[in-house]
């Protein structure tokens, strides 16, 4: 008990030492990337003007002045260096504009660019809707999953278990966001027949119409939004799960307390069912906690994809539009998740499996 306890004593020192390494990372990167939000302005700038002057100005007539360009680097935090403005970004710099300490630490996460909302309140509204379908996602995954590597285990070599080896090693080729794809091609246009949405999370007028008690319309048209991006959600972990628990009751069903229950006397379901299965189980409980980053982050290219908007197309259209506070703050949120999603599986497996010790 003592050799785990400083185990995760060591894990939980290690948090911070691992997030500021990442974190500083990802803002290097940020701030050295080309397009950033001075050549956004720049841009904008140039494209403004030349629209009022039918296009005809030259370059030198549409740039910034140093003046403006100043300013701008002043406004964005970029006229620091990277390890100062790093440092202003986490909290421990004074920040000269905001008069004293202002970072992540002291829950600023700075404006977004794009929005002029404060960054905190802009990815909170989006993750009611990542963790809906990361949830639904991850559950069926499970219902799905776990019965049919049963099934595979106990027909092992069978023609079941060929045939179901060769539908789950070919939704393993296929990405969730390109099989989203081409559902939305085949079942959300006219090319073949147009039964669900062509993305979105609900109708435009879905408030309207729960709120004039239009209850069942939208429940229909919450379940015919969410089809093809749970089918892309599920098509991520489907192969990888359903194998995992094949190979894994199959290794306890050759294991020696299995042969010593049938000699015991016990009935073959009971034997499978309770004490081989029970054993099983453990591989896919350690992935739980890894599993909760990635069910309340989002998917990045199945949001963009059926352009639901939710985490991981807030990240998206961050990154395209250099919105860098949002950006940072997703990432923030991400590696939180994944280093708390990391000690939690260990902590799950030392529940679940009594053997394991850690030293």
């Amino acid at each position: 008990m003592h050799g785990m306890t400083s185990y995760f004593i060591r894990r939980l020192l290690l948090v911070p030492i691992t997030f500021i390494c990442i974190t500083l990372l990802v803002y290097t990167v940020i701030r050295l990337a080309p397009g950033g939000p001075i050549e956004q302005a720049k841009l904008q700038m140039q494209q403004a003007r030349a629209s009022e002057g039918g296009g005809g100005a030259g370059s030198a007539d549409l740039a910034l002045p140093q003046e403006a360009i100043d300013q701008l680097k002043r406004y964005y935090k970029l006229d620091k260096s990277i390890p100062v403005g790093y440092l202003i970004w986490l909290g421990l710099y004074p920040d000269e504009d905001k008069g004293g300490f202002s970072g992540i630490i002291q829950g600023d996460f700075g404006t977004s660019y794009r929005f002029s909302d404060p960054v905190l309140d802009t990815i909170i509204s989006k993750f009611p809707i990542s963790i809906y379908f990361g949830l639904i996602g991850y559950l069926l995954t499970w219902i799905i999953c776990i019965p049919l590597g049963i099934k595979k285990a106990l027909k092992h070599r069978s023609l079941f278990d060929t045939g179901s080896s060769m539908v789950v090693f070919m939704g393993y080729s296929v990405p969730g966001f390109v099989a989203a794809l081409i559902l939305m091609m085949l079942f959300a246009t006219d090319l073949v027949w147009k039964i669900f949405p062509l993305g979105g999370f609900r109708s435009e007028n879905w408030d309207d119409m729960w709120a004039a008690g239009e209850y069942w319309w939208c429940i229909k048209d919450q379940v015919h939004h969410t089809v093809i991006p749970i089918i892309g959600y599920v098509m991520g972990g489907f192969a990888t799960m359903t194998i995992l628990m094949k190979n894994s009751l199959l290794d306890n069903l050759g294991a020696d307390y299995v042969r010593t229950a049938f000699a015991k006397g016990l009935t073959e379901r009971r034997v499978i069912y309770v004490h081989a299965l029970r054993n099983s189980l453990i591989p896919l409980c350690v992935g739980i906690g890894h599993a909760i980053g990635l069910m309340l982050a989002g998917s990045f290219l199945i949001e963009k994809t059926c352009n639901i908007p939710g985490m991981g197309l807030l990240g998206y259209m961050s990154l395209v539009g250099r919105d860098y506070p949002v950006l940072m703050g997703i990432v923030v949120i991400a590696v939180s998740l994944r280093l708390v999603g990391n000690i939690l599986s260990d902590i799950i497996l030392a529940i679940v499996d009594p053997r394991v010790r850690f030293s």
